[in-house]
């Protein structure tokens, strides 16, 4: 009797356990085919490297000076607050040491390049201001 009602519990047990596993390794390789057939997501890291003629400030040379921290906190709002300017500009590197800002990364067009110099000179003032911003090319 024990035998019997063990194996009226067991053999569907194994069923549904060995169903639910070839469902998971099923959806794990549609997940798979389909992800290689997705577009690759935008990446710009090769435009972000440095080359041999870009000699301009790296965030690593940002100064703990409270003037310098205040002043690319201010243009790093001013830069966010405007809405129009892609992901890329809004992620453009600025580095304030000693009063002088420092733009570095990449833009999708010449007139964000232009309009973040301009907010930056606004802060800043525009002899404080290095635009060594790069557009991206298409």
């Amino acid at each position: 009797m024990k035998s019997t009602l063990t194996l009226v519990l067991v053999i569907p047990a194994l069923m549904v356990g060995g169903h639910a596993v070839a469902q998971s390794t099923a959806t794990r390789d549609d997940t798979t085919m389909s992800s290689s057939s997705d577009p690759v997501a935008p990446d710009n890291t090769k435009s972000n490297k440095q080359d041999a003629s870009n000699r301009s400030q790296t965030a690593d040379r940002q100064t703990n000076n409270a003037t310098d921290l205040e002043l690319a906190k201010r243009i790093r709002k001013e830069v966010m607050a405007d809405k129009t300017l892609s992901t890329y500009a809004h992620n453009v590197k600025i580095v304030a040491v000693d009063g002088t800002v420092t733009l570095n990364g990449v833009v999708r067009s010449a007139d964000e390049k232009a309009r973040i110099g301009e907010t930056s000179a606004s802060v800043a003032g525009a002899e404080h201001v290095v635009n060594d911003l790069k557009v991206a090319s298409k």
